[in-house]
């Protein structure tokens, strides 16, 4: 597999044909960065009042042409393209666009010239697929397939491999393997160069399915996750606007740290929220905790049945007949009818609020059966004076109140003879106890809500009025969240689909869930496919076969990933005698790492990161929070142990990984915690500490 470095030569101009391929290849370069700045040139200069009078379609249309503007960017770190394909012969106008011999250049997006011809060809459409999935075994029709080498921008260098060629042995790609491992500064970045045979089949599956991504850390789960919500909006883009997107992440750092990939790949219409956000109103604003046995309890899907039957007690049966004046005449409906209206109302189960506005046409439509059989032929608009009549009105009142979801779980949680009736049968006595007020609020206002009472308000929510459901949803990290999360989440795509990330070996909270099966039954995707990936790409062999020790104590069963990567000396572990010289460790330590080139990370407990923070400054090294960008002058974050899942550093420094376990309310969830931390390095991790290292780590 030839590979082929920079030479000394300037950039040739496109016309001028180059003799030497990397020239050539330069100038191809050039030539699509002026077409794409033609492009966007192009869309800068239309007029909208060429195209229409209107003001609301000119709005829309301009609010269009400057998305796609900001969409035309030339990122300048960001190479228009990656790779190349030579085909063999032709294969058909739909998959490649082309004929024998012709080449397709693949990249983030597509670009083409001033006739129309594409010069670069987007990843997602179906010619370029063949650039992931083909092989020496099934080339797929590829004759060579190039991949692009680059420094800051520039091409640097090529590498070719003849797929066809019986002669050429398969070797792992140079260039490949190099991007991967090239040190990362700022948020996480796109890996669409990278993307492998089992990754791709995940991101271009169709959007009607819901898949489910079981992947240990470094197999890259997440970003396989927005790639394929690209690759969607590639494929049904019409559809997704109408209906929209969302991804959907653990906390607002890790939402910070990815923010930038489906904008790297010109997707700018992508929404992002964590679950805490998705539930939460002006309302409600979460300001309180609860402990760990109150929020397993309350994250409970029983409690969706507990909300169900407190909603629908409710509705009291009429025990008065109804009386409605018209003019001269007097309308009477008994009560038994009454009765049957809202008994119907109740059996077919539709949502209180969607029952309650057709309450009132209910009951018209029996005054207008009564008018009818003497003589009179009311119309429509009729009924709909009935059902605005007092009367109705105070009857509709009287059996279906109007119902605040807020002050109904208010009402839930300060009320232990409302709760008592409403759990009967659901939850145990000392359950009940354990989520009602010591201390009930005086009003919806004044409570301080914790995230999972705003989780139960969002489920009385949509038992009143249903939650608008879109058309495709990421949830990441998913393995952290509680039944009744799942459910909240499910709502926003209960007639979209769903792309699911997740570890069971690192979920960390109270409730984690033990399958993904039981998850995503209450997600309300049971027939999702669940996918496993096992091959590891960012993590280093040696760092992943450490961290591995601890599965058997934390998730029994799950296989171990299997690193690509084997990067010898990429693993530290040494002890240090005493608190202070702990300190010093590690302070020399974050120095060592400075020294390469890349991210740095110091994890240490959540209970640490004071101290080590006060020591940091002392010595003069400056850190960041997570979620803060990482640049060439500010490398060093210090991250507590309990927000450094789903975030990776080029090198990492644990301080203390008793002290990690030891922060979580029990033993597997510590080792799990420690677990996360001991995964986050992409190059080297260094292990420090003073106390002895837990059992299941040091076997």
């Amino acid at each position: 597999m030839p590979s082929h470095a920079p030479e000394p030569d300037t950039v040739p101009a496109p016309d001028a044909a180059p003799p030497d391929p990397l020239g050539r290849e330069r100038a191809h370069l050039a030539a699509s960065r002026a077409a794409l700045r033609a492009m966007r040139e192009e869309a800068e200069s239309l007029d909208i009042r060429d195209v229409t009078a209107n003001w609301v379609n000119a709005a829309v249309l301009d609010a269009q042409i400057r998305e796609r503007v900001k969409s035309l960017a030339d990122l300048a770190h960001t190479p228009l393209f990656f790779g190349r394909l030579d085909y063999l012969r032709a294969v058909g106008a739909e998959e490649a666009e082309g004929g024998a011999g012709e080449s397709f250049y693949i990249g983030r997006r597509h670009v083409h010239d001033a006739q129309g011809d594409p010069m670069v060809i987007d990843w997602r459409a179906p010619v370029s697929q063949p650039f992931y999935q083909a092989s020496k075994k099934n080339p797929l029709d590829v004759g060579l397939r190039r991949r692009f080498g680059y420094t800051g921008g520039d091409l640097t260098a090529y590498e070719d491999e003849h797929l066809s060629d019986p002669a050429e042995d398969e070797h792992t790609s140079a260039l490949l393997q190099a991007e991967i491992e090239r040190p990362r500064v700022g948020p996480m970045r796109d890996i669409v160069a990278t993307i492998q045979p089992e990754q791709d089949e995940i991101v271009r599956s169709g959007l009607g399915g819901t898949v489910c991504v079981q992947g240990g850390p470094g197999t890259g789960k997440t970003a396989v996750g927005l790639h394929r919500v690209a690759y969607l909006l590639y494929a049904h883009r019409e559809r997704l606007a109408r209906t929209g997107t969302l991804v959907v992440g653990p906390n607002a750092s890790f939402l910070h740290y990815i923010e930038q990939v489906l904008p790297a790949l010109g997707e700018l219409e992508v929404k992002q929220s964590t679950v805490d956000a998705l539930v939460t109103s002006d309302a409600v604003v979460v300001r309180g905790t609860d402990a760990a046995p109150t929020a397993i309890v309350k994250g409970d899907a029983r409690m969706a049945e507990v909300l169900r039957r407190a909603v629908r007690s409710h509705v009291t049966p009429p025990v008065e007949p109804l009386m409605v004046v018209r003019g001269s005449r007097r309308w009477r409906v008994p009560a038994y009818e009454l009765e049957e209206i809202v008994r119907e109302l109740l059996d077919r189960d539709i949502r209180y609020g969607a029952a309650r506005d057709a309450l009132p046409q209910r009951i018209a439509h029996a005054v207008l059966v009564r008018m009818e059989r003497a003589g009179e032929a009311p119309d429509d608009r009729v009924q709909d004076s009935v059902a605005r009549n007092a009367a109705v009105k105070a009857v509709v009142k009287a059996v279906w109140p109007v119902v605040d979801p807020a002050k109904l779980v208010l009402r839930l949680l300060s009320d232990a003879e409302f709760l008592a009736e409403h759990a009967e049968g659901l939850l145990a006595p000392e359950e009940q106890r354990t989520i009602l007020w010591e201390k009930p609020a005086r009003s919806v206002r004044s409570v301080k809500w914790s995230a999972a009472d705003a989780v139960l308000i969002d489920e009385a929510s949509d038992l009143v009025s249903r939650t608008h459901s879109l058309g495709h949803v990421v949830l990441d990290e998913a393995q952290d969240l509680s039944p009744m999360q799942y459910r909240a989440v499910g709502r926003r795509c209960s007639t979209g689909s769903a792309t699911v990330l997740g570890d069971l070996a690192q979920g960390t909270t109270p409730w984690a869930t033990a399958s993904w099966p039981e998850a995503l039954r209450h997600l309300g995707k049971a027939d999702a496919l669940v996918e496993e990936l096992t091959a590891g790409f960012r993590v280093p062999r040696e760092v992943i076969a450490y961290a591995s020790r601890l599965l058997p104590s934390i998730s029994p069963g799950l296989a171990q990933v299997r690193s690509v990567r084997e990067s010898p000396g990429s693993l530290s572990v040494r002890r240090v005698e005493g608190d202070t010289s702990l300190d010093a460790a590690v302070l020399d330590a974050c120095r060592k790492s400075l020294g390469h080139e890349g991210s740095i990370g110091l994890i240490a407990a959540d209970a640490r990161v004071p101290r080590l923070a006060a020591a940091l400054e002392a010595a003069g090294m400056p850190c960041l929070s997570p979620g803060e960008e990482t640049t060439a002058e500010s490398r060093l974050t210090l991250v507590p142990a309990s927000l450094a899942k789903g975030l990776e550093y080029d090198y990492v420094v644990l301080d203390e990984p008793s002290a990690v376990v030891a922060g979580e309310p029990d033993e597997r969830t510590g080792l799990r915690r420690l677990y996360v931390a001991l995964t986050r390095a992409v190059s080297g991790l260094t292990v420090l500490h003073a106390a002895p290292l837990p059992a299941a780590l040091a076997h």
